[in-house]
């Protein structure tokens, strides 16, 4: 995904550089430990701590590498607090259309590297995504989805 710009806000920027300098210092010298101490242990074909190691040390570096990615390609945007209509970074709670208003779901609108916990992602450029930005609450908008037209009333915003 080299290139693409990655929308976020500067907390978000900010989170995202300790997480890398945390990752490319502390993260590498542990796992390099981690990985001489199962070394020391014998023969590498049979060696579970070894392999686990080696493993989260895969796991590790492509973190690093995405981050990176998010770090060198990125816009920063601003969140509006106070906005009366889904814009990025807001968290908008829709009812799917022939259910009640207290069933609603919520979405953050924006990157994966901000989600806020326990609320699902719907990216800007995505089918969902895009049609709830610039709408209010109340608003009755649609969305092409893999099984057909869907249509969402927005029901919250925060």
């Amino acid at each position: 995904m080299a290139g693409e710009i990655h929308r976020i806000t500067q907390e978000t920027l900010d989170k995202l550089k300790a997480e890398y300098l945390e990752l490319t210092t502390a993260g590498r010298t542990s796992i390099a430990r981690t990985i001489e101490s199962a070394r020391l242990m014998g023969d590498l074909s049979e060696n579970g701590d070894y392999h686990a190691a080696k493993d989260a040390q895969g796991k590790m570096e492509s973190r690093i590498r995405q981050i990176d990615n998010v770090i060198r390609n990125h816009e920063i945007v601003e969140r509006d607090e106070h906005a009366d209509a889904v814009q990025y970074a807001s968290i908008v709670q829709v009812v799917y259309e022939g259910d009640n208003d207290d069933e609603f779901q919520e979405f953050f609108i924006g990157s994966i590297e901000e989600r806020p916990d326990d609320v699902l992602v719907a990216s800007p450029t995505s089918p969902l995504g895009e049609a709830l930005l610039n709408h209010s609450i109340g608003e009755l908008v649609e969305y092409e989805a893999p099984s057909g037209v869907l249509r969402v009333k927005i029901v919250g915003l925060r």
